[in-house]
């Protein structure tokens, strides 16, 4: 017979049938645990009378665009093929938030580093080899996925004007002006061909 001070001190294996515990063990849960949705972007309201400075605060504009006309939530539905099992980070807005670091003037995936240090602005901002697999593996499909980019941004533009309503650049039948300004930049290195020699750097113009 075993007393009771030496029942509760016995060393037992480590599995849940010969489990020992002090309190009620609750028992294991089946199924697939709960996966953190990050396909949403956190609402901020900006003031000019409050303290702190925020980097890349003028992107927020961009951030709402893309909530009101619903093409955050378009390029999630589109893009859903692409996103792994128990993958954490939504497809959809990874590429919006590369379509965000763009319009901050970043010229590579690495970029989307400035939306990464501001989470309370952009919410959660997947890692560079997570974007990098997800490029490659839209490169690899590449006509479905630029039928799903390109249908989800027709999709905004639609309700974009919409929403616009009379007040939209050219409702009344007017010319809409569209004023473009070309700045070069510098987008990568290459090698100088045999016969043409040069600088070894290209530029575009967006």
């Amino acid at each position: 017979m075993v007393n009771g001070a030496a029942w509760l001190h016995r060393k037992v294996p480590l599995t849940w049938k010969d489990r020992a515990c002090r309190r009620t063990c609750p028992p294991p849960a089946e199924g697939t645990c709960h996966v953190k949705n990050t396909s949403r972007r956190p609402r901020i309201t900006v003031t000019g009378d409050a303290s702190g400075v925020v980097s890349q605060a003028g992107a927020l504009l961009l951030t709402q665009a893309l909530r009101v006309t619903g093409l955050d939530r378009g390029l999630s539905a589109g893009l859903g093929r692409w996103r792994p099992a128990r993958a954490v980070h939504d497809p959809g807005k990874i590429i919006a938030d590369l379509a965000v670091t763009l319009a901050l003037e970043g010229d590579c995936l690495a970029d989307i580093a400035m939306l990464r240090a501001e989470p309370a602005l952009f919410g959660p901002v997947a890692s560079d080899p997570v974007v990098s697999r997800l490029v490659s593996g839209l490169a690899g499909d590449a006509p479905r996925a630029l039928k799903a980019i390109r249908a989800a941004r027709a999709a905004a533009r639609e309700r974009a004007w919409a929403l616009a309503g009379e007040s939209a650049p050219g409702a009344d039948g007017g010319l809409i002006t569209v004023d473009i300004d070309a700045t070069i930049v510098t987008a990568c290195w290459t090698r100088s061909r045999p016969g043409r020699p040069g600088s070894g750097r290209s530029a575009f113009i967006p």
